[in-house]
């Protein structure tokens, strides 16, 4: 047993306050976490403060450095990390690895950070002027994480807030807190100053206190819609520049042509990997005439019920528990709510075996048939192991399906015809898109976000969007006459 502290000017710090940090498949107490309050918010603020203006003016080739430093620690010690993760998460090592490499992905792009900041520059923008622009640190920013991905969310905002000259303070989740502070140690290792990343661990308090607090000037958020919309409210409302991710509800839209085999076999594990704990996990499969479906979902249901589920910490499985208790049964009365809804339920999670027999928070994969847009189990995010079949009659009345949900985060199309695909990608008002890809999620030098009730914010999540969201654009123009006259006064606008 040991506690996961606060992480403030390169030092742990205990709370007054905790909670117990529970392994999902065991429903053991394996840590205790520290809860801050606003004090320990505003320590982290100082700290910051403190810290900024040297690192501010650091060069940016030096601050890439560390970021080289802190990509091969993570490497050094990845599988000490993912196993934090398994057992904060319950996600199995081999998905909690898949994790971590793609974060990696954003150190690296952030090692890039001279080339990034470089700017423009005009010669002779006017009669003798020249013109030019540069990107400055906002200073002091924050960002809130979820539970479902400990590693990789963080490496979203933290390298590239880091490398463009801010201090960071990161609000993890506190249900799965310990790999944010083995990162911080191993910050500080790579050679980052004290006080310019920070970890505070909290609840509600903690939130509200950095959302609150003047000196932070930006804020990064990934979570539920609700929260997401009341996050960015209230960081607006106190002048800060928000981004904030919320839910999803991601189609796959299968049509008659489409490869069965392959689409069955992707859809598996972007459904049901990490127990559908994702913001771009599958959770509808769109088939276009009812031969489609049908074939489909005889496939589905085959290796639905093959997955092998257990432990995390466990090796060759792929699926682990969900996140808590509460969380398991709230899936679980979704499934009850399908059923009564009148959808054909092809596969019930509930009969796993270790929804019995194992005191860990576990649900089997569940598959669901005729579908229809005003059940539950479409409408909301399940954020679970279901896979909901809906059945239409033309691609047309598939796009139309898609483009009426609120959430617009990410989607596909499992097809051979390059012109449907093309027109897909075209049509359709989803942030994200994928073409025979059913997890989209941009590489480290695109950026991520989706549209509709998915993000609320001008910007999307790493890649380039990330240095203009933790930047502010400063253009300057000099000029030097070549002698020295005495000009006279114009009251004109100045043009060419």
């Amino acid at each position: 047993m040991t506690d996961v502290n606060h992480w403030i000017a390169g030092e742990r710090i205990a709370g007054d306050r905790t909670l117990d940090v529970v392994n999902p498949a065991t429903a053991d107490v394996v840590r205790h976490v520290a809860l801050g309050d606003s004090a320990t918010v505003e320590r982290a603020i100082d700290a910051a403060r403190t810290a900024f203006p040297a690192w501010r003016d650091t060069l940016p080739a030096k601050r890439a450095q560390v970021m080289y430093h802190f990509k091969m620690l993570l490497e050094r010690d990845a599988d000490e990390i993912c196993l934090l993760v398994s057992q904060e998460h319950g996600k199995v090592l081999e998905d909690a690895m898949g994790e971590l490499k793609r974060g990696i992905e954003n150190v690296e792009y952030a090692c890039s950070v001279p080339e990034l900041l470089k700017g423009e520059y005009s010669h002779n923008a006017g009669p003798g002027i020249d013109t030019w622009s540069n990107h400055q640190p906002l200073g002091i920013v924050a960002g809130i994480t979820p539970f479902n991905f400990p590693v990789m969310v963080p490496l979203w905002m933290v390298p590239m807030a880091i490398a463009c000259g801010n201090a960071f303070i990161l609000k993890p989740s506190e249900q799965a807190p310990s790999a944010a502070l083995k990162m911080a140690e191993l910050l500080e290792e790579a050679g980052l100053p004290s006080g310019i990343f920070s970890v505070i661990h909290g609840d509600r308090t903690a939130v509200e206190a950095l959302l609150d607090a003047p000196d932070v000037k930006a804020l990064s958020f990934v979570g539920s819609t609700p929260v997401a919309k009341s996050i960015y409210r209230r960081g607006a409302e106190n002048g800060k520049r928000v981004q904030a991710l919320g839910g999803a509800k991601n189609h796959a839209v299968v049509l008659p042509d489409a490869d069965l085999d392959n689409a069955a076999n992707t859809l598996i594990g972007a459904a049901y990997g990490s127990a559908g704990e994702r913001c771009m996990a599958i959770s509808v499969a769109v088939c276009v005439g009812d031969d489609t479906a049908d074939a489909l979902v005889g496939k589905l249901a085959d290796q639905a019920r093959m997955l092998k589920i257990g432990p995390g910490t466990e090796r060759g499985l792929d699926m682990g528990a969900l996140i808590n208790a509460s969380h398991r049964d709230k899936v679980a009365g979704y499934i009850e709510e399908g059923k009564a809804a009148g959808a054909d339920l092809v596969v019930d999670g509930r009969q796993h075996p270790l929804v019995d027999e194992s005191p860990g928070y576990f649900l089997g994969a569940t598959l669901f048939d005729r579908v229809t847009p005003e059940m539950s189990i479409y409408r909301d995010e399940v954020f679970g192991p279901m896979l909901c079949v809906v059945r239409v009659a033309t691609f047309e009345d598939a796009i139309a399906l898609i483009n009426a949900h609120q959430y617009g985060n990410g989607t596909c199309v499992f097809t051979r015809d390059g012109e449907a695909g093309r027109r897909f990608a075209d049509s359709i008002e989803v942030g994200m898109v994928g073409i025979n890809v059913p997890l989209p999620v941009p590489v480290a030098f695109h950026s991520f976000g989706g549209w509709k009730e998915s993000l609320f914010g001008d910007l999307h999540a790493y890649g380039p969007d990330a240095v203009r969201f933790y930047t502010r654009r400063k253009a300057i123009s000099q000029r030097w006459p070549r002698t020295q006259q005495r000009e006279s006064a114009q009251f004109n606008f100045p043009s060419n």
